[in-house]
């Protein structure tokens, strides 16, 4: 009997010994790499093809429901999606005005949304007005506190949850391409730079980029698209801009009410499933964007100096260029602190303080944004998430929060490096403008 525990115990300890390289294995690897591309069938993609451009109207004959609206930002796809060819970015008079509702005692659940530009009728039109009625500013107060006998009047400022944004309308080429990354390779590559980073510290190095965090959702994925990660998934992400941008219902998600009306009759849904199936498969399947070199001599040696450049002055630890297999997609899907405490927009709410109710830990803060893939970016302009950039430079001298010192860096070249660097990112073109 004690022979026989004595082998079960053994045969236990050696388990554990094999499990533990394998474990560590498994920690060290960065997940599969994206081997395949995206791929559908050529009826798939024509079928696709033709929702995203078609125009929508109210009772559209191509919808199972109501068709547009009840409220909506555009009328089609490709209106927001059209820089560099079918499916690129769109322009500042495409963007779109996103609120977030802080939680409050009277709205104790966070709430994001659209204020939307049009609506079907005059009665539905949204507004800002009518936004700030419905989430009101929460008064200031005075509060009175015995500190060891003394009496102390401390003063709460009044506190407005709303905060709203300009958001620019985001390049859609490659998509499919991060739909297959591995939330595994974007986890790896933060750990790396995690250790990296206290590498540095030990060598005194402390204002060096820090290792960012990603978007982790409520499920626990990780999110991959939006400014802010807040979709994990491509299909997720077409079903919410059909919902929320066109009002078009769909398998996933209903279509957005109305303001002030959570009555609002539900419809049933304008896109079936296959239907959608469709239009998400002609958007996985937008060729992924190119590097075009220029083709005069002193114009080619200047964008090879530039992507030099750009990896030896920081650009390159969060615009990383080849991540889980994907080559020259150049973003680590983290998120960052973009602009400086106290700037009135890092802290998100005109730096009256926290929120009554403070917000999930996994929520982003308010400075914080997702580094958007920098492939065909030279077709993309404007820049940033608000579209606030016009140019790549004006775009670059942006970046401060977590990116100061790289932007100090970058201020520091000669001005023959600093026009190198945006040569490179000048090579980074739509696949539309890059065809021959």
């Amino acid at each position: 009997m004690a022979s026989n525990l004595q082998r079960a115990r053994r045969r236990v300890g050696y388990g554990m010994v094999l499990a533990l390289p394998l474990v560590g294995l498994w920690f060290a690897l960065p997940g599969l790499p994206v081997l395949w591309a995206p791929s559908a069938s050529a009826e798939m993609k024509s079928a696709g093809a033709t929702l995203f451009e078609h125009q929508w109207t109210a009772h559209d004959p191509l919808a199972g429901g109501d068709g547009l609206g009840p409220v909506f930002n555009a009328t089609s796809c490709v209106a927001c999606h059209f820089q560099g060819g079918v499916g690129g970015a769109g322009p500042n008079q495409r963007n779109v005005l996103a609120f977030e509702a802080a939680p409050t005692r009277a709205h104790p659940e966070l709430r994001n949304g659209l204020v939307h530009h049009q609506a079907v009728t005059p009665a539905l039109q949204e507004t800002t007005d009518l936004l700030r009625a419905l989430f009101p500013v929460i008064p200031g107060t005075q509060k009175v506190s015995n500190v060891n006998g003394c009496l102390t009047t401390v003063g709460i400022p009044s506190f407005d949850p709303i905060r709203t944004e300009s958001i620019n309308s985001t390049a859609l080429f490659g998509i499919g391409w991060i739909d297959r990354l591995s939330s595994r390779s974007i986890t790896h590559n933060q750990t790396r730079k995690g250790l990296e980073k206290i590498i540095k510290e030990f060598n005194l190095e402390m204002d060096s980029v820090p290792p960012g965090r990603p978007r982790v959702l409520a499920d626990g994925r990780i999110g991959k698209f939006g400014w802010r990660g807040q979709f994990a998934t491509l299909q997720e992400f077409v079903a919410a801009a059909c919902a929320n941008e066109l009002g078009l219902g769909n398998p996933l998600m209903d279509q957005a009410k109305p303001l002030g009306r959570p009555d609002y009759p539900a419809s049933k849904p304008d896109l079936d499933a296959k239907q959608f199936a469709a239009l998400v498969a002609f958007v996985d399947t937008l060729p992924r964007p190119i590097e075009v070199l220029p083709e005069g001599t002193s114009e080619r040696a200047a964008a090879v100096r530039g992507k030099e450049l750009f990896r030896s002055i920081g650009c390159a630890i969060c615009h990383v260029p080849d991540l889980g297999g994907i080559e020259g997609i150049y973003s680590d899907f983290l998120l960052y602190e973009l602009e400086n405490r106290g700037d009135g927009i890092a802290d998100g709410y005109g730096n009256q303080g926290p929120p009554p109710i403070p917000l999930p830990a996994n929520h982003p803060r308010p400075g914080e944004w997702k580094t958007p893939p920098l492939w065909g970016v030279a077709d993309s302009a404007p820049y940033f998430h608000d579209g606030g950039c016009a140019t790549l430079e004006d775009a670059i001298l942006r970046h401060r929060g977590d990116a100061s010192k790289v932007t100090k860096t970058y201020q520091a070249l000669a001005a023959l490096d600093q026009r190198a660097v945006v040569a490179f990112l000048r090579t980074l073109k739509a696949p539309a403008s890059g065809a021959k």
